[in-house]
């Protein structure tokens, strides 16, 4: 069973976040075999990027959503770590400003879909208006429960203009989560990551589990999936997430493009530039020669 088929959520599902083990690495019991695959996958996406950045019909939108210490940034900096950076785009969705929340939950993504040929990935997304919106109760219910139809129609929409669309719920467990609090706190060099909300926002764990649970089972589709990556162990989480991103970007069957100018006619002119460069040579006397051949008179 691959990774796209195991750890995709069925849309309008009984999800239980329960039923999901954050420490799984399925068959992997080695890190350094993983490593491996996981070298490979990246190489895999490196030359399918260069396919779709060629092609420049289509896009990729990568989700990834998670509570906080999942591992979206270590993701991003492994995972497409092989990537050419002029084709890929990363949009950090945080507090929302006051012009932000002036407009629709929407407005503020859409100056960040990703451009064709592009890949862009939401680091938090447009899913947190289902999130930490309900866990707060920034909006009442009859607000934020509508808004699951308008996530499906946006990414429908998407979808329609050639971008295709793969989401990720890095699945960590609390106790995996304070170990990596603790690190934080023992590496002076992570010491600006902490925050007084890693706290705050745990005593919420229950709350974010039911948030999570409604959010994927009511907005996965086969047009834009939602996978649940067991993301305890970093390099099982880096896997599973490159493996599913080259897959899928094999699956889009992407194609170098057909080259819009005559190549005989630029081959011709070529070989003509090629010969010109010799004449000039033949011409060229370099002045060294120039002295040493008056010397030798």
């Amino acid at each position: 069973m691959g990774f796209k088929h195991k750890y995709f959520v069925e849309p309008d599902s009984k999800l239980k976040l329960s039923r999901f083990n954050p420490a799984d690495t399925g068959k992997y019991k080695d890190h350094e075999v993983a490593a491996a695959e996981t070298r490979h996958h990246i190489a895999r996406l490196q030359k399918l990027q260069y396919k779709l950045y060629a092609e420049a019909q289509r896009s990729l939108l990568i989700v990834l959503q998670g509570l906080d210490a999942a591992g979206k940034d270590g993701t991003i900096r492994h995972v497409m770590s092989g990537t050419n950076p002029q084709g890929v785009k990363v949009a950090d969705f945080k507090e929302p400003t006051p012009i932000e929340l002036a407009h629709d939950f929407l407005w503020r993504i859409h100056p960040n879909e990703p451009a064709k040929g592009q890949i862009t990935i939401f680091n938090r997304s447009h899913y947190e208006d289902v999130l930490v919106v309900r866990v707060h109760k920034l909006v009442p219910k009859s607000v934020w429960s509508k808004r699951y139809d308008r996530i499906r129609q946006f990414e429908e929409l998407l979808s329609e203009n050639g971008v295709k669309i793969i989401k990720f719920f890095l699945h960590i467990s609390p106790e995996e989560q304070l170990q990596r609090f603790a690190a934080r706190l023992d590496d002076p060099d992570r010491n600006w990551k902490i925050s007084e909300s890693d706290y705050t926002e745990r005593e919420l764990w229950e709350s974010y589990t039911e948030a999570f649970q409604d959010a994927l089972r009511l907005t996965s589709t086969k047009e834009a999936p939602w996978y649940i990556v067991p993301s305890d162990r970093k390099w099982f989480r880096n896997l599973v997430i490159s493996k599913i991103v080259a897959d899928t970007l094999d699956d889009m069957n992407l194609k170098i493009p057909a080259p819009k100018i005559d190549l005989e006619a630029i081959r011709r002119k070529y070989h003509a530039a090629k010969i010109e460069q010799k004449q000039d040579e033949k011409q060229h006397v370099v002045p060294g020669e120039l002295e040493e051949g008056v010397k030798a008179d």
